[in-house]
């Protein structure tokens, strides 16, 4: 038996085979009166947060497709319903570049990146948007690990970048007056 890549879920088909996914491969669908509510790659960062949830919060292999649909609709609707959140393009966002943050850290790597990322967060907040977006996840991982291959090493500074992120807005803020978006 080939064993299942540490990023990867298994989806269960509803013809009953099971097709090997990782975040990245996870493809959303929309119907017509959903997009008029979600930007496509809102959906498709709400849909890598489900598929994060099962693989490593809920440490699942296997979810069967209409699990996964299930639970992508519930956080939809969940910020759909939000009262803190216009979902609109209209809403104010605003976007940070999480790679230029780890290039301005120059040689000092993580030393240096994780108060930059704190004092960036901070300037953002300034402008009190309702969504913060810090894009270029993947790049600026791999340019603070200097690796050249996506590896254990890359996903545990992935997650500690996030959850750093998370701490410091919940520091900073009330929980629901912003929404974090980290791609």
């Amino acid at each position: 038996m080939i064993a299942l890549a540490t990023d990867c879920l298994l989806f269960k088909l509803s013809t009953g085979e099971a097709l090997p996914l990782s975040a990245d491969m996870v493809s959303v669908e929309l119907l017509d009166d959903t997009t008029r509510w979600f930007e496509p790659e809102f959906v498709n960062q709400a849909a890598k947060a489900v598929f994060h949830y099962f693989k490593y919060e809920l440490g699942r292999q296997i979810v069967s497709v209409c699990e996964f649909a299930e639970a992508l609709q519930k956080v939809l609707e969940d910020f759909r319903m939000s009262p803190h959140l216009d979902s609109s393009p209209r809403a104010a966002r605003v976007d940070c570049d999480l790679l230029g943050i780890a290039r301005e850290s120059g040689v000092g790597g993580e030393l240096f990146f994780f108060p930059r990322l704190r004092d960036e967060l901070r300037l953002q907040l300034r402008m009190s948007p309702q969504l913060l977006r810090f894009r270029g996840l993947r790049g600026c991982v791999m340019h603070l690990t200097r690796a050249r291959h996506w590896s254990p090493r890359c996903r545990n500074l992935e997650e500690q970048i996030v959850g750093f992120l998370r701490q410091c807005l919940g520091l900073e803020t009330h929980l629901g007056d912003v929404a974090l978006l980290v791609d």
